[in-house]
């Protein structure tokens, strides 16, 4: 079986956030059930630190293995009027940052054909509407993972323009996609919208469980970020984005710092778009978060709130390890691979209702889910840092639904398997 995942970015392209770390997994584990696995990406924020693939007269050049897979990082770059009008589109209404390249789109004309079956992973950008139309062209099957973008956002920010685009160019190449959706919230906003559905698999995230051997002592994260033992650690993590819901966090911690004084907000990702300016505005709108008499951390100009940047393996690990309590407050998450892997490490949870994976914690008693509701909120983290027994135990039931419901070779085990039958249907189809 020979599959061809385009994805817009890729490994070691982290600040992306976390399709990049999920995608590379389900792949690496595929190649170890003897799936071909080759993947077309771009350079878009590898910093030097991947090989450009050219195309030459005797094929692709500068392969890259990653884990088995074989990944081709293609310089990125904006299309010209005639590589729009080769696929039928018109340059007005494509976004400024479609994340296309010319190289990688030469490469699906001359190969897509060698696949049995296309694997896109976006909408909006090139991956899905260059995957789906050169799967057709060569007649092939084919998957399209939204990720979340066809969910609730569309209502909140930017619908027009999103939904214009939908109907120009992305309508066609989902009407003979099959939809992957990772949890059943996705799929039933995606049909909300009455967007094509011919077929669909509804598959999680994996957890992949190598990528928490090298977690460090206790109390590292604390230390390099001078958190005191007995200062509560409240740790959000993920990008600086309005999606994320920071608006919402920001008033609720507040809430709890007038209540539990020692504690401290780690909000630790990149910043998106500018947003963190937007999010330090916010801060010095509740005084009670602003540094007066204590002593600066790290030179932040707020006590109680401390920015790390992403952070990265032993980084990443050490904060899961020291937080009292996880929070993702998102306004639309598809899945939240960052509530899966605080889980992992037995860090109790909060999330709001709109993140996906969320039913299965109110299911399972994993963790707590509440509305957009900065109250609800702040009385939830109140909660888990007020009682260490029920902190524990929710900590105890999110590593043990990790383990049944989300571990890597079980979740490659589903896509394997989905594989197989769509590429037999589709034969069987022709």
């Amino acid at each position: 079986m020979k599959i061809l995942h385009i994805v817009p970015t890729y490994n070691p392209a982290f600040r992306r956030g976390g399709p990049i770390v999920s995608v590379h997994n389900l792949n690496k584990w595929l190649v170890r059930k003897g799936v071909d696995v080759t993947v077309y990406t771009t350079d878009i924020d590898t910093d030097g630190k991947a090989p450009i693939a050219r195309i030459s007269k005797d094929g692709l050049e500068n392969e890259l293995i990653l884990d088995g897979v074989k990944v081709y990082f293609f310089k990125h770059s904006f299309p010209r009027v005639w590589e729009y009008w080769r696929v039928g589109f018109v340059p007005a209404f494509l976004p400024r940052h479609w994340e296309y390249s010319k190289d990688l789109h030469g490469a699906l004309i001359r190969n897509t054909k060698n696949f049995d079956l296309v694997h896109a992973t976006s909408t909006f950008l090139f991956a899905s509407i260059l995957g789906a139309h050169y799967a057709k062209k060569f007649k092939k099957p084919y998957i399209i993972s939204p990720r979340g973008n066809l969910m609730e956002p569309l209502e909140l920010k930017g619908a027009a323009a999103k939904k214009m685009y939908i109907r120009l160019f992305e309508k066609e190449a989902l009407r003979d996609a099959v939809i992957h959706c990772t949890v059943p919230a996705e799929k039933e906003h995606y049909k909300r919208h009455k967007l094509p559905l011919r077929d669909s698999i509804v598959i999680p995230n994996g957890v992949e469980e190598e990528e928490f051997f090298d977690s460090p002592e206790k109390g590292y994260f604390r230390k390099k970020f001078n958190i005191g033992d007995d200062e509560k650690m409240i740790l959000f993590l993920g990008r600086i984005n309005w999606k994320k819901g920071l608006d919402t966090l920001i008033p609720a911690f507040a809430e709890v710092v007038k209540k539990e004084p020692r504690v401290v907000l780690v909000i630790a990702g990149a910043d998106d778009d500018g947003y963190k300016k937007k999010i330090e505005c916010l801060i010095r709108e509740h005084p009670i978060l602003i540094s007066t008499n204590q002593p600066d951390r790290h030179k932040s100009a707020f006590y109680n709130v401390i920015f790390t940047d992403m952070l990265l393996g032993k980084d990443k690990l050490g904060a899961l390890k020291d937080a009292d309590v996880f929070v993702l407050p998102s306004y639309s998450e598809n899945f939240g691979m960052a509530v899966v892997e605080a889980m992992r490490m037995s860090v109790p949870v909060v999330v709001t209702r709109y993140v996906g994976i969320s039913p299965y914690l109110t299911e399972s008693g994993a963790g707590i889910v509440v509305d957009k509701d900065e109250n609800e909120l702040s009385e939830a983290i109140l909660k888990v840092l007020g009682n260490i027994t029920f902190a524990k135990e929710i900590g105890e039931k999110g590593r043990k639904l990790i383990q049944e419901k989300f571990a890597m070779p079980m979740v490659a085990d589903q896509f394997f398997a989905a594989y197989n039958k769509i590429i037999k249907s589709y034969e069987i189809r022709k």
